[in-house]
């Protein structure tokens, strides 16, 4: 298993809106050249992040703003914006394991209850950061 770099794109984006935000038009071409990918995978990720309310995006103008506050846009946030999960399950199960067997009778007694503790650990320590945490961190990182 592994997450997608949309959703480090995503960071990316966002900390390129704030740290550039008074100096220069932010495009879709200007964020592509920051994160080195096509302009179109940038469009698509924007589009996500608007379709879950965290940015509104001003089309030609280059206007992309977070809808509140950074320090109210946790990594959870995004990463839901992102990576939407199916059934709200992290892990995929393969679906029939056999019933003949006594492992695939029992297999999901066995996971369902660890991975779902897996799952919430890892969203819950995603809460914990915020995109206020990486304006700050990118501000200390520009002074030296």
């Amino acid at each position: 298993m592994q997450i997608s770099s949309r959703f480090t794109i995503a960071l990316h984006i966002f900390t390129c809106v704030d740290t550039f935000k008074d100096e220069y038009k932010i495009t879709s071409e200007f964020l592509a050249g920051s994160i080195n990918t096509n302009p179109v995978i940038i469009r698509k990720i924007l589009t996500q992040l608007k379709n879950a309310g965290l940015i509104t995006v001003a089309r030609g103008t280059g206007g992309i703003l977070p809808t509140r506050p950074l320090k109210e846009i946790s990594f959870y946030d995004v990463y839901q914006a992102i990576e939407p999960v199916e059934n709200g399950d992290l892990f995929n199960f393969h679906s029939s394991p056999n019933p003949q067997c006594p492992v695939g009778k029992n297999i999901h007694a066995l996971l369902d209850d660890k991975l779902k503790a897996i799952q919430l650990a890892m969203e819950n320590e995603m809460k914990k950061y915020t995109l206020d945490d990486l304006r700050i961190e990118m501000q200390e990182l520009l002074k030296k």
